[in-house]
């Protein structure tokens, strides 16, 4: 698939994804540009059927971070124990995910495209390898696997080179929406035709994936009561926090080897400078991620007091998107563990000191792994248990994945 398809230096990603959208590198040029685009309304399709089908091949892409022939790229990427720092390759993801998005889209008739592309989910991101070398080269490769008429389904691999070849070290699915120019309202996407039985294979995963997350968002524990099964995890919790010595529902002890779920938090605040913002003028989705993950790791090294690897990123909903000068007040908690297993989740949302008003934009699900058994994290109060069966549920999905 990768014949003639375009081959792109990581710091050309961004470049190339302002020329498309006709966004501008200056902050005060860049909002004119932006207004600007609503004048692009009209070149918008009315329905799908009016865009050519496009194929697999269409939106591949290779993308190359050549920390071990450019040296004075490490910095950006190195953590302080001379590996490289996961919360960039979210940002890079995130942008690659995007460009193979216009790719799907792309039309030679239009100079720039009216279609605002922005992450709605990060499906999965899946470790296979987890040590990641500052000193080698990494290439990214990905394309298109599904579209529905509003939305895009991005499947991206990362391989880094070593001893001679290249090893894989991650696969990502993150779900894309295009948006009209002003990124208002939903706008149609060019239709993909399958091309032989492996991109026919990918392309009804993809379908199979639509139908787990429609499945996963009315099981919520937001929306339904817990399962039969789950119901006596957390009634058999409650009973193992009882004190023996009063027979009483409200003296409480922590069992040992364990932590009340309450002390297992960690919170953290960002300003969204103009700095971090995207191409449409809001908070990049990949500086959240960043930030999400810098924290959630922080969160699992204090609670099981050693350097956790990530195993897997699971279910990122970005619900709302994050303006620049907003607060963002991102909390991690450590809502479930098994063995060496810490499962996080890190939410944030936007806070406005005027009206003192906090709305959600974003829950992240992290599932780390430490070098030994960590202590096991106990809830106390029904929420905390809620918050308890969700992260088994995300916890058990990554590891029958």
């Amino acid at each position: 698939m990768a014949e003639g398809n375009p081959l792109f230096h990581v710091s050309n990603v961004r470049n190339r994804l302002r020329e498309i959208v006709g966004a501008s590198t200056n902050w005060s040029d860049h909002q004119e540009a932006m207004a600007e685009r609503v004048t692009l309304l009209s070149k918008l399709a009315k329905s799908q059927n009016d865009l050519p089908a496009k194929r697999m091949e269409d939106s591949y892409l290779e993308v190359h971070l050549p920390l071990g022939s450019e040296p004075q790229l490490r910095e950006k990427y190195l953590t302080f124990h001379n590996t490289v720092r996961f919360g960039r390759i979210l940002e890079d993801l995130d942008s690659l995910a995007v460009l193979i998005s216009y790719s799907h889209t792309y039309n030679p008739a239009v100079k720039r495209s009216p279609l605002s592309i922005v992450t709605a989910l990060v499906d999965k991101i899946d470790m296979r390898q987890h040590i990641v070398y500052p000193d080698c080269d990494i290439k990214f490769t990905g394309h298109v696997t599904w579209v529905g008429k509003t939305s895009i389904e991005a499947k991206m691999h990362m391989s880094q080179y070593c001893d001679g070849a290249y090893a894989p070290v991650l696969d990502a699915t993150f779900v894309m929406v295009a948006r009209d120019p002003e990124n208002k309202r939903a706008a149609f996407v060019n239709p993909l035709k399958p091309v032989g039985p492996e991109e026919e294979k990918l392309f009804q995963e993809g379908e199979a994936n639509k139908s787990r997350r429609v499945e996963l968002s009315t099981a919520s524990l937001l929306k339904v009561a817990p399962t039969d099964e789950e119901r006596k995890i957390v009634h058999n919790l409650f009973l193992n926090t009882l004190d023996p010595k009063t027979v009483s529902f409200r003296s409480r002890v922590l069992p040992p080897n364990s932590v009340w779920m309450e002390d297992a938090k960690l919170k953290g605040l960002e300003i969204c400078h103009p700095q971090e913002r995207n191409i449409f003028n809001r908070i990049f989705g990949g500086f959240l991620m960043r930030k999400a993950y810098e924290l959630g790791w922080a969160n699992a090294c204090s609670y099981g007091g050693y350097r956790p690897s990530l195993v897997a990123v699971d279910d990122i909903l970005f619900q709302k998107p994050v303006e620049i000068g907003s607060l963002l007040l991102l909390s991690s908690q450590v809502c479930y563990t098994q063995g060496k297993h810490i499962q996080v989740r890190v939410h944030s949302e936007v806070f406005d000191p005027l009206t003192q008003q906090h709305n959600t934009t974003n829950v992240f699900h992290f599932t780390f792994m430490s070098d030994r058994d960590v202590p096991n994290v106990i809830p106390k109060t029904y929420g905390e248990s809620m918050l308890y069966l969700d992260g088994k549920r995300h916890f058990n999905q990554t590891v029958d994945h």
